[in-house]
């Protein structure tokens, strides 16, 4: 298992859009995907599971990859959210 902390920079938070920007990614990978967020587990291959947990711009979540491409897929998730996420 591989895990990574990132900063949502996006001002509107995790919103539908960059939500389903990142479960887009997310879905391409056979790992499974827990995202951590004031000490509650989603399951981040859900849009509604990450929406769920109302992630506002400067917060802090985690992603847990677990699974043959754990490694690719957090880094696929880091790129995506470095890239502001669609927006």
């Amino acid at each position: 298992m591989v895990s990574g902390k990132f900063l949502i920079h996006n001002r509107s938070g995790l919103h539908v859009r960059p939500a389903g920007v990142l479960v887009k990614v997310i879905q391409r990978f056979e790992c499974g995907v827990v995202m951590k967020f004031n000490d509650r587990e989603y399951n981040a291959k859900s849009i509604l599971g990450i929406m769920s947990a109302g992630i506002k711009a400067n917060e802090e979540v985690e992603f847990d990859c677990d699974g043959a491409d754990e490694a690719a897929c957090l880094q696929a998730i880091s790129d995506v959210i470095a890239s502001g996420l669609g927006e």
